[in-house]
């Protein structure tokens, strides 16, 4: 089944602002200091897309044409960066955003992680440049719970730290990626999914709806990759923000589910 195969390929696409080092990560990861990528002027909208191996597994690198590229266009630059963004994000599984350390997180950033979480792409978070950063034996870890402060709702993430530049720990980006690439084609029988949501939902009933209880009948994961759980209650209505929070967290201490968006729908029956 050669064809079918080919498209196993997990998808990856490396994403962030301008100059956090998305091409000095790509040609790491290619084992290339100088990528010679053809790029016939006016074709850069046609997405380039480059294969690397890891340990005999194929992975597709997304819309790496203008990454590889040293000189770029300057004009519009942060227009044609949005849209680069969107692009590749949507053509890919996993999605590897890159943060600049000696800037930290900024809003860009979180809008980028955002937009991966919306198009319900796996999610790797890179600190790159820590090369350049004064560190002594916490650094990482305050680091680390600094970041996962800022942004609460994604703390099933994974988090890795590199320098593209020296190659420290670039490996570990890859090792990320394929295990959310996993997890998220990840499949829960629905016995599995049942016995565990409704222990959580005896212990924490959903809350009434106009002075209705709600009754969660039960579940099953009717897609994965992405994965998307269906509940079926008398008052799909009845659930509210706070409640589907719980599920899912619950959903995530039973089954991983690392750096995976889920969705959650609740349906009548």
């Amino acid at each position: 089944n050669g064809e079918a195969e080919s498209d196993e390929r997990p998808r990856l696409a490396i994403v962030g602002r301008p100059n956090v080092g998305k091409s000095s990560l790509t040609n790491a990861l290619l084992g290339q200091e100088r990528s010679i990528v053809t790029d016939i002027s006016g074709t850069t909208r046609d997405a380039v897309h480059s294969v690397l191996k890891y340990y005999g597994r194929e992975i597709v690198l997304v819309d790496t044409a203008g990454l590889r590229r040293r000189s770029r266009i300057r004009e519009n630059i942060e227009f044609y960066a949005t849209l680069r963004t969107e692009r590749a994000l949507r053509a890919c599984d996993v999605a590897i955003t890159l943060i600049d350390a000696t800037e930290g997180l900024t809003a860009q950033d979180i809008r980028i992680l955002r937009q991966a979480e919306e198009l319900r792409k796996g999610m790797v978070l890179v600190v790159n440049k820590w090369d350049l950063i004064e560190k002594d034996a916490n650094t990482m870890k305050e680091w680390e719970e600094a970041i996962r402060y800022r942004l609460p709702t994604w703390q099933h993430v994974p988090l890795v730290f590199i320098s593209a530049k020296t190659r420290q720990r670039i490996h570990r980006v890859l090792e990320a990626a394929l295990r959310v690439y996993e997890n998220r084609r990840q499949r829960i029988a629905t016995s599995q999914l049942n016995e565990v949501l409704q222990e959580a939902i005896r212990q924490q009933h959903p809350p009434t709806y106009r002075g209705r209880p709600v009754k969660i009948k039960y579940v099953t994961q009717v897609e994965t990759a992405p994965p998307v759980f269906a509940f079926f209650c008398n008052y799909p209505e009845g659930i509210k923000e706070p409640y589907r929070r719980y599920l899912e967290k619950q959903i995530r201490a039973a089954f991983g589910f690392e750096g995976v968006p889920l969705t959650l729908v609740f349906r009548e029956k």
